[in-house]
């Protein structure tokens, strides 16, 4: 069966990269998945996890936006933020909660930099999301 690379990149690290039989991805046009041969394209990403399938095992990730780009081949997904769901623990989860109910109470606040605190609390909110969907789902 053909394959697809997929790499997960942020601006300090690559995420993720390995072979795969499909990626799911979450764009602003809504959720995409893609096969190997798939037509080439470029998607904005909106706020969500991607899931990489190899061999019926599911590989979720989160990303907080971002662009993807498709060639048929391979699959890049450059983003500002992603994180492997298997590095979140109890602990990380909390705290991102934590850094949610905070940055609404600073909601109101005049000296606040609106721009930055919509993605902080978007990354906050979507780490807890994504996090609590896969908990307790097996997917390594």
């Amino acid at each position: 069966m053909k394959k697809i690379t997929i790499k997960i990149a942020t601006p300090e690290k690559l995420i993720f990269e390995s072979e795969a039989d499909s990626v799911t991805f979450p764009s602003v046009e809504g959720e995409m998945t893609v096969l190997p041969g798939h037509m080439p394209l470029v998607a904005r990403l909106a706020s969500g996890d991607i899931v990489v399938k190899n061999a019926g095992k599911e590989i979720p990730c989160i990303v907080v936006g971002g662009f993807a780009e498709v060639n048929g081949t391979s699959v890049t997904i450059l983003t500002s933020f992603a994180e492997d769901i298997a590095a979140i623990t109890d602990e990380h989860v909390a705290s991102a909660r934590a850094r949610a109910d905070e940055l609404l109470k600073m909601k109101d606040a005049e000296d606040v930099d609106f721009e930055h605190f919509v993605s902080e609390l978007e990354r906050s909110l979507t780490r807890v999301k994504i996090a609590d969907k896969w908990r307790n789902k097996k997917y390594k």
